[in-house]
C-alpha cells in the first residue's frame, strides 16, 4: 500500500470550525491510524518556521507523524474501500498454521493405535503416556515471554513459528525413517516430547499474532477463524487417518505429516512481520535494554495483567472446570478397540463427526451466539458437556443395543461429541482474554492461559489414571468402567456451582474501544492544544461548552 504524504513547512496546523470551499476530490475525509515508532521522527524545533505553501483540510480524527525530511507521513491511510494491512497474508499464515495444528490428529491417531496394538500398552499406561507428552506445553508462558521480549532478526512472532515447526519435523521424521525410534518406549517418548515442544512454541506465536493483529487492526473474530481452521484440519486429519491406518503402516502417516510440516515451514519463513503491521523493536530497546531486562519487564506486565479480576476470575473458573474432571480417555479407547473390536475407520470417522459438530458450533457462535450473555452460554455448554459423558455409559452398558442401535453406529455418531463440546467451551474465553489483553503482552497472556489449560488437562488425565487404578480397570476387566463414567459426570457438574465467576458479557471498556467515542465523550472532551510528535493542533472550543 502506498501512503500519501502531506508536505508542509510550518509545524502549526490550524483547523478552523468552518470548512472553506474546496475541490470535489477533497470532500471525503481521510481516516488514518497514528503510527510513530521511530524516535527520530520529530521536527527540528531550531529551524525557522515558514509559511504553509498548500492548505489541507484534515479530519479531526486524522493522525499524523513527522519525518526527518520535514514531511508529515500519514500512515495506514485508507478510504472506505481498502481493508486492513496485510489481511491476506495474515489469513494464509495463521490459517495454514491452525489447520496444521488441527491436522496433528492424523499422526496421533496412528501413534495411539501403534502404542495400543503394537506395543501392547496397558490402558492406564497409554493414558499416562498421552498426558505426560503434554508436559512441554506447561512451559508456554516462558515461550510467550521470550516471544514478547526477544526479537530474532527484527521479528518476534514468525521466527518462533518457524522454530516450532522445525522441532516438529525433527521429531516426526525419525519416527518415519527409523523403526527403532517407534519400537522402544523411551525413544518414542523423546520424539513425542520434542514434537509437543515444537507445537507449543508455534501455538504460542500464532495465538500472539492473532491477538496482536486483531488489536492493532481492530479486527474482531480472528479467534473464530482460527478455531474454524483447526476444526477443518481435524476433520480432514481424522477422515484420512482412519483410511490410511487400514491401508498403510503408521510410519507412512508420520512421513506424510513431516512433509506437510516442511511445507508450512517454507510458507512461514517467507512471511514478513512488517507487512502485517506488527510491533517492531524500537531503537531504545535495541540499544539500551538487555534481554534480561526485557524479560523482567514482560514478567511484571504479565503479573499485572493476571492480577486483574476481569482476567483472573474467568480464567480460574475455566482451568478448574477442566482439571476437576477425571478423564478416562485411554480406558475408553482400549475398551472400544479391544472389547467392541471397532476398527480404525470407525474411530476416525467418529472424530470426524465430532470435528464437524465443533465447526458447526463455531459458525453458529460467530453468527448468532455472540449476543448471548457469556455466563449463560458457558453454563449451557458445561451442562451439555457433562451430559455427553453419559453417552459412553450407554455404550459400555450396551443400552444402545437394547434400543436397536449397533455399537458401530452409536460410536460413530456420539463418541466425539464430548470432545467437541470441551473444545468449543474454550472459544468464548479465548475471545474474552484477547479483548482484555494489554498491548505488548499478547504472547505472555495467551501463552499463560494456554499453559494453565494444558496443566489442567494433565491434572485431569492423571486423576483419570488414579481413578482407573482405584476402581481397578484393567485391559481384561472393564466391569467398573461405568462407575468411573458416572464419577466423571458428577465432577463435570460441579463447576456450575461457582459459574458466577464468569462475567455476563464482555467488559464495557472493550465495547467502548470497539464502538469508538460515544456522543457524551465527544461532547465533554477537552478542547485545547493537542501534541502529536511536536506538531500542535489547535481546535476551537465547542459552542455547547462555551
Amino acid at each position: 500500500m502506498v501512503f500519501p504524504l502531506i508536505s508542509f513547512e510550518n509545524s502549526f496546523i490550524t483547523v478552523t470550525p468552518k470548512l472553506p470551499r474546496i475541490q470535489q476530490n477533497y470532500i471525503n475525509p481521510i481516516f488514518c491510524s497514528f503510527q510513530s515508532r521511530n524516535s527520530n521522527n520529530t521536527i527540528n524545533n531550531n529551524k525557522p518556521l515558514k509559511s504553509i505553501r498548500k492548505t489541507h483540510i484534515l479530519d479531526p480524527k486524522t493522525r499524523t507523524s513527522t519525518t526527518n525530511s520535514g514531511q508529515v507521513s500519514v500512515n495506514n491511510c485508507r478510504g472506505d474501500d481498502d481493508g486492513q494491512v496485510g489481511v491476506e497474508q495474515m489469513l494464509v499464515l495463521c490459517g495454514l498454521g491452525y489447520w496444521v495444528q488441527g491436522f496433528r490428529c492424523f499422526p496421533w491417531l496412528a501413534l495411539n493405535f501403534h502404542m495400543a496394538h503394537n506395543l501392547h500398552l496397558h490402558p492406564s499406561t497409554l493414558q499416562l503416556v498421552q498426558n505426560s507428552a503434554n508436559l512441554p506445553m506447561v512451559a508456554k508462558p516462558l515461550y510467550g515471554i521470550l516471544s514478547d521480549a526477544l526479537y530474532i532478526g527484527g521479528a518476534h512472532r514468525i521466527p518462533y513459528i518457524c522454530i516450532g515447526v522445525l522441532l516438529q519435523i525433527l521429531s516426526w521424521g525419525p519416527l518415519a525413517f527409523f523403526p527403532v525410534a517407534s519400537r522402544a518406549l523411551p525413544t518414542l517418548m523423546a520424539c513425542v516430547l520434542l514434537s509437543n515442544l515444537g507445537a507449543s512454541i508455534a501455538e504460542v506465536a500464532k495465538d500472539a499474532v492473532v491477538a496482536e493483529y486483531g488489536q492493532k487492526q481492530k479486527v474482531a473474530g480472528l479467534q473464530s477463524y482460527a478455531f474454524m481452521a483447526a476444526a477443518a484440519g481435524g476433520i480432514l486429519g481424522n477422515l484420512l487417518g482412519g483410511y490410511f491406518l487400514l491401508k498403510t503402516p503408521s510410519k507412512t502417516m508420520f512421513l506424510i505429516f513431516a512433509v506437510l510440516l516442511s511445507l508450512q515451514l517454507a510458507i512461514s519463513s517467507s512471511a514478513k512481520e512488517e507487512s502485517l503491521g506488527l510491533a517492531q523493536p524500537s531503537n531504545h530497546n535495541a540499544a539500551g535494554q538487555s534481554i534480561l531486562e526485557s524479560i523482567k519487564k514482560q514478567l511484571s506486565a504479565l503479573r499485572i495483567a493476571i492480577g486483574e479480576d476481569s482476567i483472573s476470575r474467568p480464567l480460574t473458573w475455566l482451568v478448574a472446570s477442566v482439571a476437576m474432571v477425571p478423564l478416562l480417555s485411554g480406558s475408553i479407547f482400549c475398551y472400544q478397540t479391544q472389547c467392541l473390536h471397532l476398527d480404525a475407520s470407525i474411530i476416525g470417522m467418529s472424530r470426524v463427526i465430532g470435528q464437524l459438530t465443533l465447526l458447526s458450533l463455531i459458525v453458529a457462535y460467530d453468527c448468532h451466539w455472540k449476543k448471548v450473555p457469556l455466563r449463560n452460554l458457558v453454563g449451557v455448554v458445561q451442562g451439555l458437556y457433562a451430559s455427553s459423558l453419559l453417552l459412553d455409559f450407554i455404550l459400555v452398558r450396551q443400552i444402545n443395543l437394547q434400543l436397536g442401535i449397533p455399537n458401530e453406529v452409536f460410536a460413530l455418531c456420539f463418541s466425539g461429541l464430548a470432545e467437541a463440546l470441551a473444545q468449543f467451551k474454550l472459544l468464548p474465553f479465548s475471545m474474552l482474554l484477547a479483548s482484555l489483553c494489554p498491548q505488548g503482552c499478547e504472547g505472555s497472556l495467551t501463552s499463560f492461559s494456554a499453559s494453565a489449560l494444558c496443566f489442567s488437562s494433565i491434572v485431569s488425565g492423571f486423576l483419570g489414571v488414579g481413578l482407573a487404578s482405584l476402581i481397578r480397570i484393567t485391559s481384561r476387566d472393564y466391569s467398573s468402567l461405568p462407575v468411573g463414567i458416572l464419577i466423571q459426570f458428577l465432577a463435570a457438574l460441579l463447576p456450575l456451582a461457582w459459574i458466577h465467576h464468569v462475567p455476563m458479557s464482555q467488559p464495557v471498556v472493550d465495547k467502548e474501544k470497539k464502538r469508538g467515542m460515544s456522543k457524551r465523550t465527544r461532547k465533554n472532551r477537552r478542547v485545547g492544544r493537542v501534541v502529536l510528535s511536536s506538531a500542535f493542533v489547535y481546535r476551537r472550543e465547542r459552542e455547547s461548552e462555551a
